[in-house]
């Protein structure tokens, strides 16, 4: 008898284990509308934050979609980036300079406190603020899968392997496909540049030392040079911000592809995606000549709508993974 309880107790406990497992793997799923029962407002609270913010800061909607690439790039998409109040946070990372948009996440998250306390994650309102972004910048619509938790861990060491501006086009596809993404995600995803500004602190190399002989990169356009110089010039501030797409700056569009393609790009990692067979490839496949009623900014807009939920999928914690913070800058105390 006793040995048929032990095994008794010992399948039991399996068999809850199993269950157990299997309804954590059903809770963590990521989907769209994950929060229309418990609080049904969440999106259009994030989006009324992000309209509004977006009016009194025009740059707004390219701080909000670059601060979720950021997120997601480092540890997965977990809020990691919103920490700032431990000891070496991983938005003080050096491939982190010159992110925004954090006021305005915790402006949402404290409206949703107050109708919703300890649903809504705050790795779900980056990933709902980067899209509404694009809308307002006149991009497509897209659905935003929601159900992340928010990580436990923010380590400035883990942002390390961030791409850099500097980086060759080797060196950023193997960065991008350590994270799971093809060359096409590559160029889609910087993409998001047809919107918002860079600093000069980002420009030096490029304009004035590419080879460290005060030269300038070639890929350049010779007419294009003068005015990025200008903006930029040796030992200048390099606090000045200059627009990512001379031509567009605030309409998300396919513009940025042709001016890779015609030398007017203005970082040094965008040009590179002219310097690879495939990526170049990539790259043209939005500019081809419009034969029939083929729409190469709307083709575009709809991958980039695919890239960004395949983003957003990255490395998430979900289930009883990580938390949902009180705060988004602050780890709930244990």
């Amino acid at each position: 008898m006793a040995f048929f309880n032990k095994n008794s107790k010992s399948f039991i406990k399996l068999i809850l284990i199993i269950y157990f497992l299997q309804i954590t793997a059903l809770n963590g799923q990521l989907r769209v509308g994950f929060y229309s029962e418990r609080c049904h407002n969440a999106e259009s609270i994030v989006s009324t934050v992000v309209k509004e913010a977006s009016q009194r800061e025009p740059r707004m909607p390219a701080m909000l979609l670059r601060l979720h690439f950021h997120d997601c790039f480092v540890q997965g998409c977990d809020g990691s980036i919103l920490i700032d109040n431990v000891k070496e946070a991983e938005r003080n990372a050096f491939g982190h300079e010159g992110l925004g948009g954090f006021a305005e996440i915790q402006k949402a998250k404290t409206q949703l406190e107050t109708q919703c306390p300890a649903v809504v994650s705050c790795a779900d309102i980056v990933a709902l603020a980067a899209r509404d972004a694009v809308v307002l910048a006149g991009g497509a619509f897209y659905e935003v899968e929601t159900g992340r938790r928010d990580g436990r861990v923010s380590d400035l060491s883990f942002a390390e392997k961030m791409p850099d501006v500097d980086d060759s086009i080797e060196v950023l596809k193997q960065k991008f496909k350590t994270k799971g993404f093809t060359e096409k995600d590559l160029v889609i995803l910087s993409g998001a540049h047809t919107i918002g500004t860079t600093a000069c602190f980002f420009m030096p190399k490029r304009l004035h030392n590419f080879t460290g002989k005060s030269d300038a990169d070639p890929s350049i356009n010779p007419k294009f040079l003068p005015e990025l110089r200008s903006k930029c010039p040796k030992n200048g501030d390099v606090n000045v911000r200059i627009s990512l797409d001379n031509l567009s700056e605030k309409k998300f569009d396919d513009q940025i592809m042709h001016n890779i393609k015609n030398g007017f790009a203005v970082i040094a990692s965008d040009a590179r995606l002219y310097d690879d067979n495939i990526t170049r490839a990539v790259v043209n496949s939005y500019l081809q000549t419009e034969i029939s009623d083929l729409n190469t900014s709307s083709s575009f807009e709809k991958d980039f709508g695919l890239a960004m939920v395949k983003l957003g999928r990255l490395e998430v914690k979900t289930g009883l993974l990580g938390e949902i913070r009180k705060v988004c800058n602050s780890f709930n105390k244990m």
